[in-house]
C-alpha cells in the first residue's frame, strides 16, 4: 500500500506553485516608471523648445519673424468716399471704398483715434485730382501711394518728411515696415 501511495504521489503532478503577485507588481511598476519618464522627457523638451523660441533674438531676425508670422490687418472705412473731382470739361465725381493695410491689430485702435482727421485729409486729397489723371491704373496707384503718405503723416507726423516725393511703386508689394499704414487699397473705385 505504501508503494501505491508513493506511486500515486509520483504520478500525480504536483500542485501548481502560486505565482507571486510581487512579480506582477514589479512589471507594472517598471512599465509605469518607463511611461512617466518618457512623458517627463517630452514635456521638458517641449518647454526647452518654447523657452528658446522666446529667447531674445537678433533685431533683424525678430523683425522678420514678426513680419512672416503675423498676417496683416485691414481696416475699412464705414462709408465710401464720394468727392467732386477738379473739372476739366464737365463735372466728374469719384466714389471709392478705401481700405488700409496695417501691420498688426494694435494699429486699428490708432486708426480709430485719428479717423475724423483721416477722412478729412483723404477727402481733400481726392478732391484735388483730375478725372483724366486718376482714370488710369497708374493714376490710381499714384493716388493710393499719396493717400498712404497722407495717412501716415496724420498718424505719425514725423514719419513722412515734408517735400518727400511719393513713391511710384506698388505699396502692397513694398510696404514700409515701420509705418502704421503699409498701403492703401481700393475695393471700389468709380468715376462718373
Amino acid at each position: 500500500m505504501a508503494d501505491t501511495k508513493k506511486a500515486e504521489t509520483e504520478a500525480a503532478p504536483p500542485p501548481p506553485k502560486k505565482k507571486s503577485k510581487w512579480l506582477l507588481f514589479i512589471i507594472i511598476g517598471i512599465a509605469g516608471l518607463a511611461l512617466g519618464g518618457g512623458g517627463a522627457y517630452f514635456l521638458v523638451k517641449k518647454q526647452v523648445t518654447e523657452e528658446s523660441a522666446d529667447a531674445p533674438a537678433p533685431e533683424g531676425a525678430k523683425k522678420k519673424k514678426a513680419d512672416n508670422a503675423a498676417p496683416p490687418v485691414f481696416y475699412k472705412f464705414d462709408k465710401p468716399f464720394t468727392v467732386k473731382l477738379q473739372t476739366e470739361q464737365q463735372e466728374a465725381y469719384l466714389q471709392a471704398e478705401v481700405q488700409l493695410k496695417l501691420p498688426d491689430a494694435q494699429s486699428v485702435d490708432l486708426i480709430k483715434q485719428y479717423e475724423p482727421e483721416l477722412k478729412h485729409r483723404i477727402t481733400l486729397t481726392m478732391m484735388g485730382k483730375k478725372a483724366s489723371v486718376i482714370g488710369t491704373a497708374d493714376g490710381v496707384q499714384q493716388l493710393a501711394n499719396e493717400l498712404r503718405s497722407v495717412t501716415n503723416s496724420v498718424i505719425v507726423p514725423a514719419s513722412v518728411p515734408k517735400g518727400k516725393p511719393v513713391a511710384e511703386t506698388d505699396p502692397a508689394t513694398i510696404p514700409d515696415a515701420d509705418a502704421p499704414v503699409q498701403s492703401v487699397l481700393f475695393s471700389s473705385f468709380i468715376i462718373q
